[in-house]
């Protein structure tokens, strides 16, 4: 694919984001992946997706984000774009625990 394009899932406090990208990067800052270069739905569509423009006017300024590695839930290479989602998680004045990228388990009993 010449192209690609990305789906990344990812907690953002009480909220779920789905988004879609052209550029997704191990970044220097330790624990950190970078999302560049946004792909929202075109301009010219009849229906207005709430959750879609939440994304667009959250990202509109944005050439670059950092998302911690624990808050990622899943990238996916994708054919072609779809629509960004903001879902509300129930329960959602509970925290995610945050825990190092790098912990180790303990070894298994010999």
């Amino acid at each position: 694919m010449a192209n690609p394009i990305y789906k990344v899932i990812f907690h953002n406090q009480s909220q779920v984001y789905e988004l879609y990208a052209r550029a997704i990067y191990q970044s220097d800052i330790y624990g950190f992946i970078e999302v560049e270069e946004f792909v929202f739905g075109e301009k010219s569509q009849l229906l207005v997706d709430p959750g879609e423009e939440k994304l667009k006017s959250e990202f509109a300024a944005v050439t670059r984000s950092y998302i911690p590695m624990h808050s990622i839930v899943r990238i996916d290479e994708v054919e072609k774009e779809g629509v960004g989602k903001v879902i509300e998680v129930e329960g959602g004045k509970i925290t995610q625990f945050p825990f190092p990228a790098s912990a180790r388990r303990p070894k298994d009993p010999e």
